[in-house]
């Protein structure tokens, strides 16, 4: 098998994946109906991936790397903090918009890890890693004067509240609002808040 078919199956893998764990949960989806999903055969399956709960943990690991990236270049482009916290917030609509059910399986990513320790660490160390990355991005915003005196830890747990809460009502009501809209005024509401007053 040559190195692209290789990557090609994964990724196949990986999207049958993606629609079985949406459509039945991970606990009743099986690796047989990953490779029926995927059309291929259980064989292919376990050269790419020993589990079907390595699976699960790539997808989660892929989608928080993208987040990821995506809000860091967010920041990266952004003149003052304010303006990268609130281009971090429009970049949220790649999340909403995702068609392909990765922002579904949010739930089952939550669901297994109060079940399974593996996937509990591997999804708390993100969340963990994000809350005190945005502590310090708001202790530069302090720094810089775009941002009044707060406490940093503390608004950082606010924004991910917020965050976090918005994407669970987008999961279950998807038709509910215009998500990534609501990310971006109530995280505009909380900067604006937090902003430096005028002397």
């Amino acid at each position: 098998m040559t190195q692209q078919r290789s990557e090609e199956t994964r990724a196949t893998i990986l999207d049958a994946a993606v629609r079985r764990f949406s459509i039945s949960g991970y606990d009743a989806a099986s690796v047989d109906d990953i490779c029926a999903e995927a059309g291929v055969s259980k064989g292919a399956f376990y050269h790419h991936f020993e589990t079907k709960q390595a699976v699960f943990l790539q997808l989660l690991e892929e989608w928080l790397q993208q987040l990821d990236a995506d809000l860091q270049a967010a920041l990266g482009e952004a003149p003052t903090v304010v303006d990268g916290l609130l281009g971090m917030a429009a970049r949220t609509r790649g999340v909403f918009s995702a068609a392909d059910g990765r922002l579904s399986i949010l739930l089952e990513f939550w669901a297994q890890a109060r079940k399974d320790p593996v996937v509990w660490e591997r999804t708390i160390a993100p969340f963990r890693r994000n809350r005190e990355a945005f502590a310090g991005i708001i202790r530069k915003g302090i720094e810089e004067g775009s941002l009044a005196s707060v406490d940093a830890d503390k608004a950082a747990q606010a924004l991910m509240s917020i965050v976090v809460g918005i994407i669970l009502q987008g999961v279950l009501d998807p038709e509910g609002a215009r998500w990534d809209r609501v990310i971006q005024d109530t995280v505009g509401m909380l900067v604006q808040g937090m902003g430096r007053k005028a002397s």
